[in-house]
């Protein structure tokens, strides 16, 4: 861990403010849960919680069944990152930050589903120019979008046909039923 160079006091009712700049550069946002441990030698460690995360087992297990049953790669995401990937691609996009405009297709709750025109299509990952966004399904837990489960494709790719949409729209259900319980 690097130092920052930013220092904050502790207000009179244990509240401390992290930086906007550090609030930027992590992704963290108004309403975001942060797990706080301690280590041994004193250190307080803030770290994003992500409960998708914490079931990426479970969600590999789900994307490759699905991808099986697709033929097509598919991911799962928490708001920020990819936690599980099947399909061929998973070193290529597993922990990789998914794009704002994936980020603001789940926002909007709904199911979202490709255009035709190559040229107008999402990429679902930073960085990651070959994976395209062919169909998203928010998982929405206790009425805050925890995440969203992809299907993948290329600029090449034909839009998803309206099994692949309804299996989108189950797995989204299922993981989202699943972090409830």
């Amino acid at each position: 861990m690097r130092a920052t160079g930013i220092v904050r006091r502790i207000d009179e009712l244990g509240r401390v403010v992290i930086p906007k700049e550090i609030r930027r550069t992590q992704r963290i946002r108004q309403g975001d849960a942060l797990e706080i441990f301690t280590e041994a030698d004193g250190k307080v460690i803030f770290r994003k919680y992500s409960q998708m995360a914490e079931l990426n087992e479970l969600a590999g297990a789900y994307a490759e069944v699905l991808a099986k049953q697709l033929s097509a790669p598919v991911m799962v995401c928490d708001r920020d990152t990819v936690v599980a990937v099947s399909g061929g691609t998973r070193g290529e996009l597993l922990g990789k930050h998914i794009t704002p405009e994936l980020e603001k297709l789940l926002a909007a709750r709904g199911i979202y589903t490709a255009p035709r025109d190559p040229s107008r299509k999402v990429h679902a990952v930073t960085g990651v120019d070959s994976r395209t966004l062919e169909c998203a399904a928010p998982i929405v837990v206790g009425g805050d979008i925890e995440g969203g489960v992809c299907l993948l494709g290329s600029a090449r790719t034909d839009p998803p046909d309206d099994a692949q949409t309804g299996a989108m729209r189950i797995a989204a259900a299922f993981l989202a039923r699943w972090m409830e319980e």
